[in-house]
């Protein structure tokens, strides 16, 4: 069985929650298994990111035997005689992986996580960010900005524990920028730290609160945040600093008790072996950005060494999120997972 042809499809989210779109690859072998994939994040026009998908499909994938994604993945990364991190490569890559172990799981008969070393969990906690209501039923009538205002992000917050979610969280530290690190003013300070009390004192000891702010701040200001957030003993501080400031890393979780998490911008095992010798606690990766299902599990396996947990970062489509569950599933070190919808 050799993977013989590619499909590549680009799709809207009905939400508008989950990426401005996803792009989706279905692969099929010789013999007519197909299996479906899902490439996260590649920074160009929907078309010009197919084209991408199936040049490197063509030139160094098609004919292979769908299991060797070993041979697979050091084939792509060494493209172009780079052998290291590339995110627009591994975004490629992980669609076309997944969907090959989707087409092995297929013709064995077993579900992936099976290939996987079988299931070690077999229940999988998972978290929402406080979405407005109008992001779940379009009929809806939003009380507010949960996202800024304390007292919608409470609501939404009581809300979400009524339906029985055990982990929240919320970014109020934006609007998001491509400018990297900047000084928090003090009001954008006081914001933050306003929503997380309002947020904490709806939902009290009964789920915990989770804490993002997309790489927004200088690792000075990332410290003062922190310092202010402690009291409120969230779950974690996610991308305190740009993806890229790994000293900075470093410095933050240095500085504070609340674990620091990151790792939806990082490829590859190496960038996550970087964070967490910096001390990063909670690793995030995006299974359709950071090499795929094989990758992913290495990340998991590493993270075991040095004995921090794994929290597969979920902004994307149905079929990364369920390759991330099974890589879940399968991983005795697995945290817990994000899931945009509640069904």
């Amino acid at each position: 069985m050799r993977l013989e042809g590619i499909e590549t499809f680009s799709v809207a989210p009905p939400t508008g929650i989950g990426g401005s779109s996803w792009l989706l690859v279905r692969v099929t072998t010789d013999d007519g298994v197909q299996g479906i994939g899902e490439c996260y994040g590649i920074p160009f026009a929907p078309p010009v990111a197919r084209a991408m998908v199936t040049d490197v499909f063509d030139r160094y994938l098609a004919g292979e035997e769908p299991q060797r994604v070993e041979t697979m993945f050091r084939r792509v990364y060494s493209a172009g005689f780079t052998q290291r991190p590339d995110p627009t490569m591994m975004s490629i890559f992980s669609g076309v992986e997944m969907a090959a172990w989707d087409v092995v799981g297929k013709a064995r008969g077993v579900p992936v996580v099976e290939l996987l070393g079988g299931r070690f969990h077999d229940h999988l906690r998972t978290y929402t960010y406080l979405y407005p209501r109008s992001v779940h039923d379009p009929d809806a009538v939003d009380d507010g900005d949960p996202y800024h205002e304390p007292d919608a992000a409470a609501a939404r917050a009581r809300e979400y524990l009524a339906e029985g979610w055990t982990a929240v969280k919320q970014d109020p530290t934006g609007p998001y920028g491509f400018q990297g690190g900047r000084e928090l003013s003090l009001v954008e300070l006081d914001r933050s730290v306003r929503n997380a009390t309002a947020i904490r004192e709806a939902i009290g000891d009964s789920a915990d609160l989770l804490f993002g702010t997309h790489g927004q701040m200088t690792t000075s200001s990332a410290v003062r945040l922190a310092r202010r957030l402690e009291p409120l003993d969230p779950l974690w501080f996610e991308e305190p600093v740009p993806p890229d400031q790994v000293d900075g890393l470093a410095r933050v979780a240095a500085s504070t008790s609340i674990p620091v998490a990151c790792g939806e911008r990082l490829t590859t095992r190496r960038e996550f072996h970087d964070v967490l010798r910096a001390g990063v606690t909670i690793l995030q990766p995006q299974i359709g950005r950071c090499g795929g299902i094989w990758e992913t599990k290495k990340i998991a396996v590493l993270a075991e060494l040095f004995n921090v947990q794994i929290a597969p970062h979920i902004y994307c489509g149905p079929v990364a999120h369920a390759a991330a569950a099974h890589v879940a599933a399968s991983s005795p070190d697995f945290l817990i997972l994000e899931t945009i919808r509640p069904a």
